[in-house]
């Protein structure tokens, strides 16, 4: 019998955010990322965002009551100190330009480009206004 698990791949990954329309509105302008759909559900809006390299997989960003946020930092390190879901990781042609032009659209960068020999990657790290951390990976193979 094959193990059907072999066959799990990336689907989506669900954000909370206190603001459905100023987090589509953040995540396309900052992002570039379009809207494929939304929908309610027992009182919350769940809209997923897809990627504009990777239009497979999507951000759902999940809206309504009780959405309060992480803990709001702009010291990625500080930011390793909650449990649960930290990061979402994002590859990317060109990590520098990337940070240039988030930077220039006004994005909170937490950790400037920096090589990980180890990983054999070049990463940068960013937060959206929920506090939301997103890492950008450049491959360095």
């Amino acid at each position: 019998m094959t193990n059907v698990l072999k066959t799990l791949r990336g689907a989506h990954v669900g954000l909370r955010v206190a603001e459905r329309d100023a987090a589509v509105e953040w995540y396309r302008e900052k992002l570039d990322m379009h809207e494929t759909r939304a929908f309610d559900l027992n009182g919350m809006t769940f809209t997923e965002m897809a990627l504009a390299g990777d239009p497979t997989f999507r951000i759902e960003l999940v809206s309504g009551p009780g959405a309060d946020g992480g803990p709001a930092s702009d010291d990625l390190y500080a930011s390793f100190g909650s449990h649960g879901w930290h990061h979402l990781g994002l590859w990317v042609d060109d990590v520098d330009a990337a940070v240039e032009t988030l930077q220039d659209r006004g994005v909170t960068v937490t950790l400037e480009p920096v090589d990980n020999d180890d990983w054999k990657v070049r990463v940068a790290f960013l937060v959206d206004p929920w506090s939301n951390v997103i890492e950008l990976l450049q491959s360095k193979v």
